[in-house]
């Protein structure tokens, strides 16, 4: 099984917007450019929600039937670990193996001593083509980085095998994660981690390394946007080195995790695709949730009124709430809007301070932040908020469409 160049995860929390998503995809093709959908879903949102992985493959199933998607898709066990990772074996092609937590670990002396003995070949200068210094690498250097990442390599490899001999070789997609840690990997460390990967004869098909800067959840990059672009530089440069080097997968790509909603990064993965004439893999998830909940707002009636519960509930269990994302969300209390100001407004008010525009003044990061995370508020509502979908459809897929399409394949695949 082989991934497709350019592939983007997207998630969707209650299930009903695969049709509408995969009209995006299909607007995009229709530019000449494949993106594929990979459908992801966490262990921690399945529990928020009661849902299941095959839940997930039906929707997904569903909706490429009902589009007439004609093309690859595929279903991804978002962030698993050995603990969890039966779970999704049947119901899913694409594992997405998180080993971050792993990342400093013990590992025996003798297995570091073979590791260095291994790639010390690689000591001195090392040039990896389109780094314009060549890196000066010691003994030293690689027993450093071999403590710090060759427990969580190893971790990867044992799930890497444990879902092999379920599902077979070659039967399913392999993306690791190092993404969901506090520092990120220097192009040296990275080159060292995929040695270690191919060691492992883990057959990974994008690699979702920790960048610089803030991926907070639903609202735009925060950091050096210059200082991005170059570690976007190095990393494909780096993959496109191993690639050759380690003999790993020939479509082996960079995955950019937390990806929805990073407008002002959206130039430099073009630029960084195109001159390295590579492949990309977008993880978003949220971002859909976000648009349903527009989406009911401009319906008005019960739908507006549904948002504004859902809003009102959310702000007074904010700490719970929050708490499990509290790495990737940064919400100032005094800015979120007091209930009678929210209880006020209208549809497109409501809509105008969720939706994701930094050029309207009525846009509130905060509570888009909040809402982002209070999807538990509307699981919670059992069958009328589904209800509410399936009766506001028409109002919601447009914007489900429109925001997949204008403000993200759009500037990510076509540069404009």
């Amino acid at each position: 099984m082989k991934l497709e160049k350019y592939s983007i995860g997207i998630g969707d929390r209650f299930g009903c917007q695969a049709k509408a998503q995969l009209a995006a995809l299909g607007r995009i093709r229709e530019h000449g450019v494949l993106v594929v959908p990979v459908w992801n879903k966490s262990y921690r949102e399945h529990q928020i929600l009661g849902t299941s992985p095959e839940s997930v493959r039906k929707e997904a199933n569903r909706g490429v039937r009902d589009f007439g998607w004609r093309h690859s898709y595929y279903v991804d066990a978002d962030h698993i670990g050995l603990n969890n990772v039966d779970w999704f074996i049947d119901s899913c092609d694409f594992f997405t193996l998180d080993v971050a937590d792993f990342i400093g670990g013990s590992v025996p002396d003798s297995e570091v001593d073979a590791f260095v003995g291994k790639f010390q070949r690689y000591t001195g200068a090392l040039s990896i083509p389109g780094i314009p210094r060549p890196f000066q690498t010691s003994v030293e250097q690689i027993e450093t980085i071999a403590r710090k990442y060759l427990p969580a390599v190893q971790e990867a490899g044992e799930i890497y095998r444990h879902i092999e001999a379920a599902k077979g070789k070659g039967n399913f997609i392999v993306e690791l994660s190092l993404d969901e840690t506090d520092t990120p990997q220097s192009p040296l460390e990275l080159v060292f981690i995929l040695a270690g990967v191919a060691d492992q004869g883990i057959p990974i098909q994008t690699m979702a390394p920790k960048f610089g800067g803030r991926f907070n959840k639903g609202v735009d990059y925060i950091g050096d946007i210059d200082q991005l672009e170059k570690e976007f530089h190095e990393d494909m440069a780096v993959i496109a080195f191993a690639i050759h080097e380690f003999a790993l997968p020939e479509n082996l790509k960079l995955s950019v995790h937390s990806g929805s909603d990073k407008f002002s990064t959206y130039g430099a993965m073009h630029r960084m695709i195109q001159r390295h004439r590579a492949g990309l893999h977008l993880k978003t998830a949220g971002t859909t949730w976000l648009e349903e909940l527009i989406g009911l707002a401009l319906a008005g009636g019960e739908g507006l009124e549904i948002v504004k519960a859902v809003y009102h509930a959310a702000r007074s269990r904010l700490e719970e709430l929050c708490h499990p994302y509290t790495s990737v969300i940064d919400i100032d209390r005094e800015k979120l809007p007091s209930r009678e100001m929210v209880d006020s407004w209208s549809g497109e008010e409501f809509a105008a301070a969720l939706r994701h525009d930094l050029s309207c003044p009525k846009y509130n990061a905060d509570l888009r932040q909040l809402l982002h995370v209070a999807y538990k508020v509307a699981a919670e509502m059992g069958e009328s908020y589904i209800h509410a979908l399936h009766k506001y459809q028409d109002m919601i897929a447009p914007q489900v469409t429109e925001n997949l399409y204008e403000r993200h394949l759009k500037p990510i695949f076509l540069g404009r």
